[in-house]
């Protein structure tokens, strides 16, 4: 996925082995996915080595939430790109977040929580039995928090362009670089939720936090360019 993965689990039980599970299993999420990996099944799908009839159940998934999610965002949730191939990732990263943790669960873990590239899935207490903390980074100084939020099950992505870049488009304007905000935490019931939002939101440029505003069950905070910062009007519940 190229970016780094983290999982820490509370439970005395846990072991080493439990914790190689779910790094293997988003290994093979990236295998499969990555449009970086030309024998992954993203990568032969877009060069035409494979046809729907031949697609893994996971990628049947995949396409489908992704085409739902576009109708549920008026089209800003867009997996094709402007050159006209395929790449999930603005879906998949959460997806494989919540169905990693949901495999901790399985295993009959109470508390942890699961990380990548920001996003995170929470389940639990952390170790002061308390809901866990996340912090938003300043998107100026990424070296510095400037909001903590306390969550329990909830999940919480941020899209934004301060790490990453222009990695993000607005599919109704695909040449145009989103330049007016540059960070976007959206706090929704898990990290699936939170990221697929979040992503779409992000590509709605300065109208994202009012999408997020009117989404039930979801929070926001969003920092435009100026440095100003705006939230929904529930997020301070979690702070």
């Amino acid at each position: 996925m190229g970016m780094p993965i983290t999982v820490e689990v509370l439970d005395a039980a846990a072991g080493l082995s439990d914790l190689e599970d779910i790094f293997l299993y988003f290994q093979s999420i990236n295998d499969r996915f990555s449009t970086f990996i030309s024998t992954s099944e993203v990568s032969r799908m877009n060069s035409g080595e494979i046809v729907e009839g031949q697609f893994s159940d996971d990628l049947k998934i995949i396409l489908k939430l992704s085409e739902e999610t576009k109708q549920l965002t008026d089209g800003y949730f867009e997996i094709r790109t402007p050159e006209g191939k395929i790449d999930p990732s603005g879906l998949v990263k959460g997806w494989a977040i919540y169905e990693a943790s949901k495999l901790l669960r399985a295993k009959g873990f109470e508390s942890y929580y699961v990380e990548a590239g920001g996003d995170i899935q929470h389940h639990g207490l952390n170790s002061k039995d308390e809901k866990w903390r996340v912090g938003i980074r300043n998107p100026f100084n990424v070296n510095e928090i400037i909001k903590i939020v306390r969550v329990g099950e909830e999940g919480v992505a941020t899209s934004g362009t301060y790490i990453r870049g222009q990695h993000v488009f607005d599919p109704f304007q695909p040449k145009k670089p989103i330049m007016e905000v540059v960070s976007l935490t959206v706090i929704g019931p898990n990290i699936y939720e939170a990221d697929r939002f979040a992503t779409a939101a992000f590509a709605m440029r300065e109208k994202g936090i009012d999408f997020i505003e009117k989404l039930e069950g979801f929070e926001g905070y969003q920092i435009d360019s100026s440095g100003r910062a705006t939230m929904t009007s529930g997020f301070e519940k979690y702070l």
